[in-house]
Parts: C-alpha cells; structure tokens; sequence
C-alpha cells in the first residue's frame, strides 16, 4: 500500500517538474492567429479545405512555422 502512495505521488509531482508538451493543444496570440505547430496546422488545413489557400501555399506555411527550424515549436 505504501508503495501504491509513492508512485501515485511520483507520478503526480513529475507531472508539475516537467514542462507540458507546448504543442499538446492549439494555442492562439492575441490577435487571434496561431501561435503553436498545432495551431499553424490545422489553420492550414481549414484554409485549404475552404479553398483560401493552395496546398502550396499551406505546405509551405507548415513548413517555414512547423519545419525543422520553424518558429512554432516551442511557443506557448
């Protein structure tokens, strides 16, 4: 039982020591535009499907925001 107790709260402090994932849910400026890959994907992904942008154009967002080296991965 004891054991039990100190796993439970191992688990429950490391949830509060280690950082949440940034892009675990979308996140938006206050401007209203995406902040987060999560976010900058699925804009994308809205703006194709109403036809706002091509898929070049949201590729290429994804790619410059959500690449390798792109802004959006570590804000939050």
């Amino acid at each position: 039982m004891k054991l039990l107790i100190a796993i439970i709260l191992a688990f429950l402090a490391g949830r509060y020591i280690v950082p949440m994932d940034p892009n675990a849910k979308p996140t938006y400026g206050d401007s209203g535009l995406p902040k987060n890959c999560r976010a900058i994907i699925q804009a994308n992904i809205d703006g194709y499907n109403s036809r706002q942008f091509s898929a070049e154009d949201a590729l290429s967002s994804i790619s410059r925001n959500c690449g390798m080296y792109g802004d959006g991965w570590d804000q939050r």
